[in-house]
């Protein structure tokens, strides 16, 4: 099975640690947005999306780059992150990647959210939330997730 993670994560590098337990599990490389080449997508098997969310929304290199995918075929795809407010309401942080993929004709088969140490703006005064996260737990829940995906268990796993 070939993989390809797709990872951008710059303030505390929460995503970086979910994405480098899935990269494990897959076998994968993991990439930066600046470091794909858009054409080259057809060559993985599963292609895999992360990123911190700022201000609600994933990072803006990772939805560039979905806008520069080629359509495809028969492509599986799936979405991970990780937030200061994590769990169900961590849907919507994923809907204009899940959008801009399906668009492309990726099917997406799994979603990952997960808590991340969170000190944007104000929250860095009270000394930021989520401390101490992705946790060992959180860690635990990435490798189910990547191992349920590759045995082609659809998966949205949104972790409180």
């Amino acid at each position: 099975m070939n993989a390809l993670i797709i990872l951008y994560s710059y303030h505390h590098n929460n995503t970086e640690k979910i994405a480098k337990v899935i990269a494990t599990s897959f076998n994968a490389e993991i990439k930066t947005p600046e470091q794909v080449d858009p054409n080259d997508i057809s060559n993985f098997d599963f292609v895999g999306f992360g990123s911190g969310v700022y201000m609600g929304k994933l990072g803006k290199p990772l939805l560039e780059l979905a806008d520069k995918l080629p359509e495809v075929k028969d492509k599986k795809a799936f979405i991970f992150s990780t937030s200061g407010r994590a769990g169900k309401n961590a849907t919507k942080f994923h809907q204009s990647l899940r959008e801009k993929l399906t668009s492309k004709g990726f099917t997406i088969v799994g979603e990952f959210n997960c808590g991340g140490f969170d000190t944007y703006g104000l929250l860095k005064i009270g000394g930021g939330i989520q401390k101490g996260r992705p946790n060992e737990d959180d860690l635990k829940q990435a490798a189910t997730f990547a191992k349920n995906i590759q045995n082609n268990q659809s998966t949205i796993l949104y972790v409180e």
